[in-house]
C-alpha cells in the first residue's frame, strides 16, 4: 500500500474510534453502563490500529496493550507507550461487559457502573486524542 492508502485507512478507522466515543455518550445517556464501557474499549482499540494503519502494518487482535507493545515502528510512541496502564484497564471491558457468562451468576449490566463508564470513556477519548495527535505530527513528516 503506498502512503496516502496508508494514511486513508489510519484515517477511516480513527473516524470510527470517534464514533464509538459518541456512542460510549450515548449510551452513558441511556444508563447502558456495561455497553459504554465496551464501546469505550472499541474507540481505543480502533484508535491504536488506526497508527498501525499508518504504518503499513496490519493489526492483528483486541488486547490495546498487545497492540501497543507489538508496536511495529522501530521507534515505539510516547504517546502510546504511557497509556499501557490505560490499555489493559479497557482490556477488562473486551469480553465481560457483553456476555453474561463472563462473570459468574450475574450480567454486564448488574455489575457495571456509571462511575465505571466515565472512567471507561476518558481512557478511550486519551487514546484517541493521542491517535489524532500523532497522525498530524505524520502529516507533517515528524512521526514514525
Amino acid at each position: 500500500m503506498s502512503v496516502s492508502d496508508n494514511r486513508y485507512q489510519a484515517e477511516r478507522w480513527l473516524a470510527t474510534a470517534e464514533e464509538d466515543l459518541r456512542a460510549v455518550q450515548a449510551l452513558l445517556d441511556a444508563g447502558l453502563y456495561s455497553h459504554a464501557c465496551f464501546q469505550a474499549q472499541q474507540a481505543a482499540e480502533k484508535a491504536v490500529q488506526a497508527v498501525w494503519h499508518a504504518l503499513g502494518a496490519d493489526p492483528w487482535g483486541h488486547s490495546i496493550l498487545r497492540l501497543i507493545r507489538d508496536f511495529p515502528a522501530s521507534e515505539p510512541l510516547p504517546e502510546l507507550q504511557s497509556r499501557l496502564r490505560d490499555a489493559a484497564v479497557l482490556d477488562r471491558f473486551y469480553i465481560a461487559t457483553r456476555y453474561p457468562n463472563g462473570l459468574p451468576d450475574l450480567t454486564p449490566g448488574q455489575v457495571y457502573y456509571r462511575e465505571d463508564a466515565e472512567m471507561a470513556e476518558e481512557l478511550a477519548q486519551g487514546f484517541v486524542a493521542a491517535a489524532r495527535l500523532w497522525l498530524g505530527a505524520l502529516g507533517r513528516g515528524e512521526g514514525g
